[in-house]
């Protein structure tokens, strides 16, 4: 029976609060020292792929970045984001979709993903994603998945866990890898789970489908 996983992570989203899932991080500090690092204008156009109700995009919007787009396949994910935003929530661009089903009209300066890109495990899905990445992608990409010192399974699913090198092949068609790390992330539930996050540029040899727009 094929997983419906829209519906899975609406029902995690609507049963379960921040602190009663694992990937809850009240800080994402490893994301923002990736993205300071670009040393990008505030007006970069920056994509929070799963961000749901992360709190990174708080952090942006404090920082002065101010064209900031969160995806997630859970709408009740996006409605708890906005909610705790209050009125800054209209200053962010919301978008309900699976990634893998994603048509973005804009190309973007940083696609950053911290733990979506691991539940992606057949090879369909992954080059639907990637294919998705390096059209639209003008800059540079950030990626957080579960290392091979990670756990299997999260949320009830399995996933993909990765080491650098087999992170740098998926995306070696249209990426350069700049740098990874490794971060052990504390849940809500005081258990460690080991995270690769690897930062990426876009290669300048292979041109977007679409034009970038003037800033």
């Amino acid at each position: 029976m094929k997983l419906d996983r829209k519906k899975h992570w609406e029902t995690v989203h609507e049963t379960k609060n921040p602190d009663q899932v694992s990937w809850t991080q009240e800080i994402p500090k490893t994301s923002l020292k990736f993205i300071r690092s670009f040393k990008l204008n505030k007006k970069a156009k920056i994509i929070d792929i799963g961000g749901g109700d992360s709190k990174l995009v708080d952090y942006l919007l404090k920082e002065g970045y101010n064209n900031i787009t969160v995806l997630d396949i859970s709408e009740k994910a996006i409605a708890k984001a906005k909610k705790r935003l209050g009125e800054k929530a209209s200053k962010v661009n919301w978008i309900v979709s699976d990634i893998t089903e994603f048509e973005p009209d804009t190309s973007f300066d940083v696609w950053h993903d911290r733990a979506t890109f691991h539940f992606l495990t057949t090879d369909d899905q992954i080059k639907k994603y990637t294919n998705i990445a390096t059209i639209f992608v003008r800059g540079y990409l950030i990626i957080g998945t579960f290392s091979q010192n990670g756990p299997k399974k999260c949320s009830g699913l399995e996933i993909k866990q990765y080491n650098e090198e087999e992170l740098t092949s998926e995306l070696k068609k249209g990426f350069d890898k700049i740098r990874c790390v490794s971060e052990d992330h504390t849940t809500p539930f005081n258990t460690i789970q080991n995270f690769l996050f690897c930062s990426f540029k876009r290669q300048l040899t292979v041109k977007p489908a679409i034009p970038s727009p003037t800033s």
